[in-house]
């Protein structure tokens, strides 16, 4: 079949991978964005969904049906279509229909979780075994090989398996590691020896998806280790903050091994009154003033927006110095084809802003006015501090915070009840207003702020701050919240314990470690 793009009914069998939707082929991603239909029985594989256009369909139907009608369905099918296959039968019928189809291979868990796992597949002996459990009954076959086993669908029996392979002549030091969840961040690996596998699993509760690795190739597990020894590796972070500001911070946390979860604690709303903010871009065109100062991305996005509905675009800053109180408020602003003038090289706060601002000098300065397009619950510090310095301030509602809706019951009650093993703070605001809408969080969450206000407030209502940005930006806090996480795991491994989650030491919590 060739790879150019169907252009009738046609199927596609793409394998969705072992878990990570991030490991998804390219050509994978290329059909599911063309797709109009994509039929699937996994619930996992939800997230790569992403890729389709909007208005795909997500059926469970006839795959032969669909492309004899004309359609593009892609059936998506866990690890690689054709390892283990239960879409063999779903193959032959379109052939059987004469119907067009295409299987794309996809990364086999028999690899991948290796991998995440810190376990090389094939190294020193060049021999790698793939086993399915469902079929195989005779073990002592297997007990011969050489190098890395790999079983797949035996982890209910993995203790007769090993039996099994000790019976049939495998040493019963022989290391072994079994992990499930495999290259998300549920991915949970024990390490054992065949000779001690049912005590070492007796309390570990996995069920399926999980793999049975038996070779030498575990005991590399220790040096190789990546993926669950990340700072931050399963820890459910809560982040309050605003949608729009929230993507590169989650991005940031799941680096990091995080599963973020953003909470909107603020809703973001336009002045009830325009008039304020027309009459300042009228003046801000028509050279009224010297200088702009934005001291967040929000207003940023505020001044954006009243350009568009004027027909305006950044060419209107032209003349004009802007100053930004921030990197995050800078890179808005460069997305918006403008460079601030001037930025805080020391602390990214209103008075890090005044501190380097020019005072007024009527020599230098044709005009004295600064325009201020803020939040409506804005201090006075900027205000104050460019007044003394000479200026002139327009300050203007460029929007308004007010409270969000609270969240769904279940994160209302993970948040109280301690499910959630870190909140980030990112302002007095979300602090007030989370606990506002949902609780305060459970004593066992650690708590990090991103300056010493923000740590007053929470302190005010009786949080523990446990976590401080060495700088006030929310990249700073995400690192600094991994080098928390860092110390933590370091330290129980140096107890030698086994690193726990904060929210693993509630009273009642399972008592697996990850």
């Amino acid at each position: 079949m060739s790879s150019d793009s169907p252009t009738s009914g046609f199927v596609a069998f793409v394998g969705a991978g072992p878990g990570d939707p991030n490991l998804l082929t390219l050509r994978g991603a290329e059909l599911l964005a063309k797709a109009d239909a994509v039929v699937l029985d996994e619930e996992q594989f939800g997230p790569l969904l992403r890729h389709c256009r909007e208005g795909v369909e997500v059926a469970r139907g006839d795959l032969v049906k669909r492309a004899l009608a004309g359609q593009l369905v892609v059936r998506l099918c866990e690890g690689d279509p054709m390892l283990f296959s239960s879409v063999t039968e779903e193959v032959a019928a379109c052939a059987a229909a004469e119907v067009d189809f295409e299987i794309v291979p996809g990364v086999p868990p028999a690899t991948a979780v290796l991998t995440y796992a810190g376990i090389p597949p094939a190294t020193a002996v060049p021999e790698f075994r793939v086993v399915d459990a469902a079929q195989e009954q005779d073990w002592s076959a297997h007990a011969a090989c050489r190098g890395t086993l790999v079983i797949y669908n035996g982890i209910g029996e993995a203790v007769p398996i090993g039996k099994a392979l000790v019976a049939g002549g495998k040493p019963d030091s022989t290391p072994v590691a079994v992990s499930s969840g495999g290259t998300t961040t549920e991915q949970y690996t024990v390490v054992s020896t065949l000779g001690r596998l049912q005590a070492d699993l007796k309390h570990a509760g996995f069920t399926e998806p999980a793999l049975i690795v038996v070779g030498e190739a575990v005991g590399l597990r220790d040096k190789l280790s990546w993926f669950e020894t990340k700072p931050l590796f399963g820890w459910r972070v809560l982040v309050p903050r605003t949608k729009e500001q929230s993507k590169s911070l989650s991005e940031q946390l799941t680096s990091y091994g995080a599963v973020p979860e953003e909470v909107p604690t603020i809703s973001v709303e336009p002045p009830r009154t325009p008039q304020q903010m027309d009459r300042a871009i009228k003046g801000l065109v028509t050279g009224r003033y010297e200088w702009v100062a934005f001291t967040s991305a929000n207003a940023v996005k505020a001044v954006r927006e009243k350009f568009e509905e004027y027909g305006l675009d950044a060419r209107a800053f032209a003349g004009l110095k802007v100053a930004a109180v921030g990197d995050a408020t800078s890179r808005a602003l460069v997305e918006f084809g403008v460079k601030p003038d001037l930025l805080p090289s020391g602390e990214q706060s209103s008075e890090g802003l005044v501190a380097e601002w020019p005072p007024y000098d009527s020599m230098l300065d044709p005009i004295n006015r600064v325009l201020l397009p803020r939040a409506d619950i804005s201090t006075d510090t900027l205000v104050a501090g460019l007044t003394e310095l000479g200026w002139e301030c327009d300050d203007v509602t460029a929007y308004r915070t007010v409270r969000a809706a609270p969240p769904p019951a279940p994160i209302r009650e993970a948040i109280k009840g301690g499910g959630f093993d870190a909140v980030l703070f990112t302002s007095s605001s979300t602090v007030r207003n989370l606990v506002g809408i949902a609780g305060k969080p459970h004593n066992v969450t650690v708590i990090a702020v991103i300056g010493p206000q923000t740590a007053k407030t929470a302190e005010e209502f009786g949080l523990r701050v446990d976590v401080m940005a060495d700088r006030p930006s929310a990249s700073a806090l995400a690192a600094a919240l991994a080098e928390y996480g860092a110390k933590q795991r370091h330290a129980a491994v140096a107890a030698g314990d086994t690193p726990r989650r904060p929210s693993q030491n509630r009273r009642g919590a399972r008592r697996r470690a990850k």
